[in-house]
């Protein structure tokens, strides 16, 4: 059964760890096309989706977890 400070700490990493990841790609990617670099979109555009995959990946090592 998962606790609820599983899941806390789930939330809480998978927030910090996404919010990190995809605002520096996102700053870094921005500064970078206002700059003249149109190549920097490879940063901005998967920006969101790169963050939420951290989450996704955090909570299915906390599943693989609870089936052993």
């Amino acid at each position: 059964m998962v606790t609820r400070a599983e899941i806390l700490v789930l939330g809480l990493t998978a927030g910090v760890a996404g919010t990190l990841v995809g605002g520096l790609m996102l700053g870094i990617g921005l500064g970078l096309v206002v700059n003249g670099v149109h190549a920097a979109w490879v940063l901005v555009l998967p920006a969101a989706p790169v963050g939420g995959l951290i989450g996704y990946f955090l909570a299915k090592r906390l599943a693989r977890q609870l089936e052993s």
